[in-house]
């Protein structure tokens, strides 16, 4: 069951929610509008590689040096 993130096109507020098989697409938990957008998270530019985690060059183009988030607060690097 992953967690995704989600971004509010009519209050743009982020948030995330836990996916389930049966799961539909969530409302904003702010103004309960219907307009979000999927958004790709940190853990998506990673890889596993023999000698442990590797970073992807998408993630090192980032304006937040190693993820896609418009905080910080969350990064690992």
């Amino acid at each position: 069951m992953p967690i995704y993130e989600y971004q509010c096109s009519a209050c743009g507020k982020e948030f995330e929610y836990l996916v389930f098989k049966s799961s539909q697409v969530p409302d904003c938990p702010a103004c309960q509008s219907q307009k979000i957008t999927k958004l790709m998270s940190a853990s998506t530019f990673f890889s596993k590689s023999k000698s442990g985690l590797t970073q992807s060059s998408s993630a090192a183009a980032s304006s937040c040096s190693g993820c896609a988030a418009t905080s910080c607060t969350s990064c690992t690097l």
